[in-house]
């Protein structure tokens, strides 16, 4: 194929990534440019670009979220008079233990996850919110506009390539192809969420790592449309147990405006048994008998799913080189005792925003200027929130009962427990061997899950797919790049069972009949993806790559 003649764009601050954190930072840039103007401060000009993959702003965002309004509050003081999107307030918070068939209530509601006065809401609703406040800032936001290759010169980051569109599934050209271009910025901030396909080139390539590698966990959410609703006031319940039993995790139950509600479930990827399969727990909980009263004559009309950094303190890389910067779910942050993380992408957006300000007042990128990130953050109450929870998400990697016990001792002594820092592995290294745990046969499992839902209550993975509005142009390269599909045949099949098939939550991987030789071979879906990530953080080989398919395709969230 002859090589591609890219269009070069050069731009001042080039943000990969339109959710909470990078908006954040493209707004609060200009902020700060405005108030030096009126210092009469003389600054050139600043051209500021944000890149958002999904056919537009909040297109890709979900997340549960009963919000912490201090990060939008501090970055627009009168955001409730600019219209900010709230479903309700919360005035009314419980938590439940779950059995199979009941529930006992906790006789108070532990302090993470104490919520009153806090506002429910829809991400997708407020980062298109937030997109418009960006907008009519004068900021440039291009929707469909993947970065595909972060661009590194003598170990600078120097911009990003974008994606190309018009490629058949053999990577040929067809009638309408258009080749991405070259975005050269003096600064690239990475604010792509979780797993980001540039941010993880840039944590390997650049060495960024910290102490412990990233640990994640999967929630899995939909959004019903009742009767009538369920409270007449913001009500927020949170349970825990079935049906996790001792593995770590938990579900919400959250009223939205008028007759919808929100609720999902969050399991952690650290699991042992590689059939565990994240959409089959929540539906498995929709038909505990209090959820199902709940949702009795409802309709569900939304679905998604997001992997969450859960890995605390010493798993959030340095976010910081020549030319680079790394904000929000992609640098980890995120408190996973209270599970809340939009008010941290937001202020690690603004943080960011003032450290590329200096930047333009010194007319200096290096690392020596973008490392003021790190001061600004330990400075800030970004650290105050983050450094009592450091250790939480490691104290449950062997199950919820140990883990309480590390909470308690993490409580008592403000976040230590122990041991001053707990060591974490790479989620996949938990999973054991079907034959270890005497597991049955892979094929009847998934049959047999499959029977089990009925279409009104529990829905199988590409039901809940089509609700998600994922679509994807079909003649396209597939974006789930397998580096050795004959693992998956032999090796992986007969150690793990392929438990792609399980941990996948939408149907994206399957193992079909192989014609030609025999047995089986991997037959990608690519067209159902929510860009989850699940399948990159949990492929037991490392052989799976998940990277931006063609500009536009995916989920398009409403109310998620």
């Amino acid at each position: 194929m002859p090589s591609i003649e890219r269009e070069t764009l050069p731009v001042d601050v080039l943000i990969v990534g339109a959710g909470p954190a990078g908006l954040a930072c493209a707004y609060h840039v200009k902020q700060l440019l405005a108030r030096k103007a009126a210092e009469s401060q003389k600054l050139p000009e600043v051209e500021i670009m944000v890149l958002e993959k999904g056919r537009e702003i909040g297109a890709h965002s979900l997340s549960g979220a009963v919000m912490d309004p201090r990060g939008i509050a501090e970055l627009i003081p009168d955001f409730l008079e600019r219209g900010f999107p709230v479903e309700r307030y919360c005035e009314n918070d419980a938590v439940f233990r779950l059995t199979k068939t009941g529930k006992f209530k906790l006789p108070w509601t532990p302090p993470p996850l104490q919520n009153h006065g806090y506002p429910i809401v829809s991400l997708n609703r407020v980062v298109k919110w937030l997109g418009e406040q960006v907008e009519e800032a004068g900021i440039i936001v291009a929707a469909e506009m993947p970065g595909q290759e972060l661009l590194i010169e003598d170990h600078r980051v120097t911009g990003v390539v974008t994606g190309d569109k018009g490629l058949n599934k053999n990577g040929e050209r067809k009638s309408n192809f258009e080749p991405g271009a070259i975005i050269e910025a003096k600064v690239t901030v990475l604010a792509e969420g979780t797993r980001g396909s540039l941010t993880k080139q840039a944590v390997e390539t650049l060495k960024l790592g910290n102490h412990n590698s990233q640990t994640y966990v999967l929630g899995v959410k939909e959004v019903w449309e009742l009767p009538k609703p369920i409270a007449e006031n913001g009500t927020v319940f949170h349970s825990m147990g079935y049906p996790l039993g001792n593995l770590f995790g938990g579900s919400w139950i959250y009223t939205m405006r008028e007759n919808l509600l929100s609720l999902g479930l969050v399991t952690d990827l650290s699991y042992e048994n590689p059939y565990t399969d994240p959409h089959d727990n929540f539906q498995k909980f929709k038909a505990h008998p209090w959820v199902a009263s709940l949702l009795e004559g409802g309709k569900m009309v939304g679905y998604g799913a997001k992997t969450i950094p859960e890995g605390g303190w010493y798993a959030i890389p340095r976010g910081y080189h020549h030319g680079l910067l790394i904000i929000g779910d992609a640098g980890g942050f995120l408190n996973s005792q209270r599970l809340k993380g939009i008010h941290l992408a937001i202020k690690s957006g603004m943080l960011a925003a003032e450290t590329i300000v200096e930047g333009i007042v010194r007319g200096d990128f290096s690392r020596d200027t973008m490392c003021s990130l790190q001061t600004r953050v330990e400075a800030s109450w970004i650290q105050k929130e983050l450094w009592p929870v450091r250790n939480f998400h490691q104290s449950f990697e062997k199950g919820v009962r140990v883990g309480m016990i590390h909470a308690a001792a993490q409580f008592i002594s403000k976040g230590r427990g122990f041991k001053a820092q707990m060591p974490s592995r790479e989620n996949h290294e938990h999973m054991r061997h079907v034959r270890e745990l005497g597991l049955p046969d892979r094929d009847e499992v998934l049959q047999k899950r499959a029977g089990e839902y009925d279409g009104k209550l529990t829905f199988d993975k590409l039901t809940d797919v089509y609700n998600s509005r994922t679509m994807h142009e079909e003649d396209q390269p597939v974006h789930l790049h397998v580096s050795d599909p004959e693992i998956c045949r032999t090796r992986c099949r007969e150690e793990f069972g392929n438990p792609c098939q399980f941990f996948c939550p939408a149907g994206v991987y399957e193992m079909v009949p192989d014609e030609e030789r025999g047995g089986v071979k991997l037959q990608i879906n690519f067209s159902n993806c929510v860009h989850c990530k699940t399948c990159d953080i949990m492929d037991p080989y490392k052989i799976i790559t998940w990277v931006p398919p063609e500009g536009g395709g995916g989920p398009v969230y409403t109310d998620l």
